[in-house]
């Protein structure tokens, strides 16, 4: 049963404070801690984990929500979708800050030599580039003037989901157990897109 507008607007607005609080005071948390030397023996490690696989979860998330909504029958939930998105993305951008700060130390060289060395940067990296291409169009004006070209646009979350599985994967360097998970979760969410991104296929 749908809810009345008034209190369908309240529930937005509470549901995505909350977000917002959650999101922002774990990210805030996270560095002051590693800034007071409460990560443990290995702080850069526990940032750039934390980070990405926050980024990880949020992406998640984001694609729980249709399949979430279909089936309550609350369309309201979609509502949030873009709101996890562009915290997904935050929080990437916060993990690449992170490993050009403490990994690489903003040798650019080296950075660049990282990506084309390791596969697990370089997909990373991937995932990265489409995630942006999906913030910067996220706001309702271009998606507006863009038309049918944004869907096709946004479709590249799955992609970008399949690449932060592997880059998840391939930067374990023994214990695959967490990975496998997400990645069962991720072709999970996928397979109920089944139809949908055949169609895709089908049109390219």
């Amino acid at each position: 049963m749908a809810l009345p507008k008034s209190q369908q607007t309240k529930l937005l607005f509470v549901v995505k404070f909350l977000i917002h609080a959650i999101c922002l005071f774990l990210l805030f948390n996270l560095y002051y801690q590693a800034i007071n030397d409460n990560l443990g023996a290995d702080p850069v490690e526990a940032v750039l984990h934390f980070t990405g696989i926050g980024a990880f979860n949020l992406l998640l998330l984001s694609l729980f929500i249709t399949p979430l909504a279909k089936y309550a029958k609350q369309s309201l939930l979609l509502k949030f979708r873009r709101l996890l998105g562009l915290y997904s993305f935050s929080y990437a951008i916060f993990h690449l800050a992170s490993f050009l700060a403490f990994e690489v130390q903003f040798d650019w060289q080296l950075f660049i030599d990282e990506i084309i060395d390791r596969p697990y940067i370089t997909v990373g990296m991937l995932a990265i580039v489409i995630l942006f291409s999906l913030a910067v169009t996220s706001v309702s004006s271009l998606k507006r003037k863009m038309g049918k070209s944004w869907q096709k646009l946004h479709n590249g979350v799955y992609l970008a989901v399949i690449l932060v599985s592997l880059h998840f994967y391939w930067s374990v360097k023994s214990e695959i157990i967490e990975p496998s998970i997400y990645i069962a979760i991720t072709l999970t969410l996928l397979l109920l897109r089944k139809q949908k991104i055949k169609n895709f296929f089908k049109k390219h």
